[in-house]
């Protein structure tokens, strides 16, 4: 089988610009107020720390770990969580923090776990929303960036845990 191959899709300074401008939306939105960000691990964490840092409201930050596609490169709809939050969620805002949206099965997973335990709000932002790829109706509050299919990585997201440490997002083809 051939190695993989890299094509440019998003540069860093693309990326950025959207990080800013998410930042902004999210800050304005709860002004005043403190704000829980559940980054979900490991893809969310390039993009979840430019985000925090950039967020002009007080946040406080947790962590979840859910898997769901293991070696392949489409989701197996069966999603297991890893790594639980530490923090309470009760009666405070939320803000889940993913790095793509494709079939949608891990964050409804996610999204319905952690509305059990009644937030005050919960919200979803994204640094990317892959519609061509969606198997359940989730919808992200705040999207970065936008496309309809192909398999992606660089600035956290990966294929075999690979590629995550490249500043910019490529379409990784011949897999």
């Amino acid at each position: 089988m051939p190695e993989p191959s890299l094509k440019p899709l998003f540069p860093r300074a693309e990326i950025e610009k959207h990080v800013q401008r998410l930042a902004a939306e999210i800050s304005r939105d709860y002004v005043g107020r403190e704000l829980l960000v559940v980054g979900v691990l490991k893809g969310s964490f390039l993009f979840f720390a430019d985000l925090v840092r950039a967020i002009a409201t007080p946040v406080v930050i947790d962590f979840v770990r859910l898997a769901s596609y293991g070696s392949d490169t489409r989701s197996s709809g069966i999603v297991e969580m890893r790594l639980d939050l530490e923090l309470p969620l009760q009666g405070r805002d939320v803000l889940i923090v993913e790095d793509i949206i494709d079939s949608g099965y891990t964050l409804e997973n996610l999204y319905h776990r952690l509305q059990l335990r009644q937030p005050r709000s919960l919200r979803i932002c994204t640094l990317i929303d892959k519609r061509g790829e969606r198997q359940v109706d989730v919808q992200a509050d705040y999207v970065g960036l936008t496309m309809d299919e192909g398999f992606i990585v660089g600035y956290g997201l990966d294929y075999d845990e690979r590629y995550r440490n490249l500043p910019d997002i490529y379409l990784l083809e011949n897999v």
